[in-house]
């Protein structure tokens, strides 16, 4: 099935600040970037990768003009998260979202996976998130209250696929994470939620599956395809906006597969 076509922006992020984490490179936190300055925002790419990073700012720039600013972050270095939310703040006065979208994969048997595969994994998915949230939440306390988080979870945070112990359990934290968060910060205007998209179509995919296994997993969707980055991203942006109010501590997900 063909894609819908591309959305009309409709501001909903008109004058917010929005910071997303792992933007550089073809994937879905590109695709948010893109989407959040097409709705007004003012954007903060964050990634550890810093060619990539420098790249996709400057493409981004291009297109809107002082509303674009790059800050290299490793989200397991809990320094370099301080730095990139102090950052942000500084760069546009306040931070109002937060888009916790690093993570890492692989796929390995458990009876094969070491210790390091298993902590890297977990270290980047599910410990990223957490410094990242635990670091805008005191930010957005300092403002006076207020702001979303959007976390990027998966649908293997509900089911099984082989050889994805690692990666399954850190977003089934990172789900976990979002419920029991959004209850510690609620009662101060501050929502936190999840995405959890289950196969989203880009370049960088491409380069490290197969078209076999691409077009397995496509079948199992239930518009027969992968999801467009940007579709995932649009879910992000609702979640991130106004519209969204009376959503905290939900996993919405971008896909068919669901409990």
């Amino acid at each position: 099935m063909i894609p819908p076509p591309y959305p009309r922006a409709h501001d909903l992020l008109a004058a917010k600040v929005v910071v997303i984490t792992a933007a550089a490179g073809t994937g879905i936190g590109s695709a948010v970037a893109r989407r959040s300055l097409e709705e007004g925002a003012s954007v903060v790419l964050s990634d550890a990768h810093g060619r990539r990073l420098a790249a996709a700012a400057e493409e981004l720039e291009a297109e809107f003009p002082d509303r674009v600013h790059a800050l290299r972050c490793d989200v397991t270095d809990q320094e370099q998260v301080e730095r990139l939310v102090a950052g942000a703040a500084e760069q546009f006065g306040r931070i109002d979202v937060l888009v916790n979208n690093a993570g890492l994969g692989g796929s390995r048997s458990i009876v094969d996976m070491s210790d390091d595969e298993w902590r890297r994994v977990l270290d980047v998915t599910l410990g990223g998130t957490f410094r990242c949230t635990r670091a805008v939440l005191r930010r957005f306390l300092a403002q006076g209250g207020g702001g979303a988080v959007v976390n990027n979870a998966s649908v293997l945070g509900w089911r099984a696929q082989a050889e994805q112990a690692h990666y399954a359990a850190a977003k089934a934290g990172v789900m976990a994470l979002t419920r029991c968060a959004a209850l510690d910060v609620a009662a101060h205007g501050i929502r936190i939620n999840a995405v959890a998209p289950s196969l989203a179509a880009h370049p960088f995919l491409a380069k490290v599956t197969s078209e076999e296994l691409l077009a397995r997993l496509g079948e199992r969707e239930a518009f027969g395809r992968p999801a467009e980055p940007w579709e995932v991203a649009n879910v992000v942006v609702f979640l991130a906006s106004e519209y969204a109010s009376y959503l905290t501590g939900e996993v919405v997900s971008v896909s068919g597969q669901h409990p």
